[in-house]
């Protein structure tokens, strides 16, 4: 006996990823329904090899479904995600409504597994940001061996991460640089995205942080430990899918580089890629349609007392975003509803 589940978004790229990785892991599903706004009714998604025609989001009802992944806006998700929740569907949703709710459990199944269990609060369950997804997954294990102090991130994210029309921007500036008679178009960023590189992800705050390094400091305490300083800075980079990220971490004790090798080696989700030679790490390019979220270049810093580097890269549309809402519904249906 599987889950009837429900994709909200199932149109967009992280609502086809979702399905394309249900599939993939042979989620036990009995039956699925993929959602869109009126806009996009009818419009026909694949599931494995099966193709489905989007119904109205609008006038849908989830009484009965199992599980919803949403893989809308924050707007949209206020208005449905309650309503599937009040009629008994749990949502897991990728938005960032509900990550800084204190009810709902903000979840990445190799981190923190346990937290879904308080999902019935509310009967919704939080996806991180993409960001933050890969970084908690190689601190983790790191944590708790040799438990962090402070963690400070440079992050270099693909326009995959923008949307489907950040693909298209990046794409057209590119072209329109080598064929002068192409139209240069810039609707999404504030400033040329191609051959470039921008320092400015989500709005600024008054502290002079944008949202996206706010994210990643108050997401990585809710998830891994509320006494970790965390500080980011979040650039874009003309990538179309794959976030890395630059990651320097001081511990309260000494962890020396090739124990944290060997631990991250063992860890759930991590694949460590870490030659001393040309090539011997890992790129974005490499890591998009993978699950797993790859370790490069993890050094000793000999600037501060119990110091390490490491380079973290990860497909953000999986990891990121629709594996991980994958993931956590695998975790509800193991530790929780039980049915498959």
């Amino acid at each position: 006996m599987g889950y009837k589940v429900v994709v909200v978004g199932a149109t967009g790229n992280v609502g086809r990823e979702m399905l394309n990785i249900l599939d993939e892991r042979q989620f036990p599903v009995d039956e699925i329904a993929a959602l869109a706004s009126r806009k996009s009714l009818g419009t026909e998604v694949s599931f494995g090899e099966t193709t489905l025609k989007t119904k109205d989001l609008d006038t849908f009802d989830f009484t009965g479904w199992d599980i919803a992944l949403f893989a809308i806006g924050s707007e949209a998700t206020k208005t449905y995600a309650p309503k599937a929740a009040s009629q008994g569907c749990v949502v897991i949703d990728n938005s960032s409504l509900y990550r800084y709710d204190p009810d709902v459990p903000l979840v990445v199944p190799e981190v923190n597994p346990e937290a879904v269990e308080g999902y019935a609060k509310k009967n919704i369950i939080a996806n991180p940001n993409c960001s933050t997804a890969q970084m908690v997954v190689a601190l983790k294990p790191l944590h708790d061996r040799a438990k962090i102090k402070r963690v400070v991130v440079s992050t270099y994210q693909s326009v995959s991460g923008s949307g489907k029309e950040a693909i298209d921007e990046l794409w057209d500036q590119t072209k329109s640089i080598y064929n002068p008679t192409d139209d240069f178009k810039r609707k999404v960023y504030p400033k040329q995205i191609a051959f470039n590189v921008i320092p400015h992800i989500d709005v600024f705050m008054d502290d002079g942080s944008t949202k996206e390094e706010w994210k990643m400091v108050a997401e990585t305490k809710k998830i891994v430990d509320s006494s970790i300083k965390v500080t980011a800075t979040c650039v874009r980079v003309p990538v179309f899918v794959g976030h890395s990220e630059a990651i320097n971490i001081e511990f309260e004790e000494f962890l020396d580089e090739d124990e944290a090798r060997d631990i991250l080696r063992e860890a759930p989700g991590i694949m460590v890629i870490d030659k001393r030679e040309d090539g011997g790490y890992v790129t974005p390019i490499e890591c998009v349609g993978d699950f797993a979220t790859f370790i490069s270049r993890i050094r000793q810093d000999s600037t501060i007392d119990n110091g390490l580097n490491l380079w973290c890269v990860s497909d953000n549309l999986r990891k990121g975003a629709a594996l991980n809402a994958v993931q956590i519904a695998e975790t509800l249906g193991n530790r929780v509803l039980k049915k498959a």
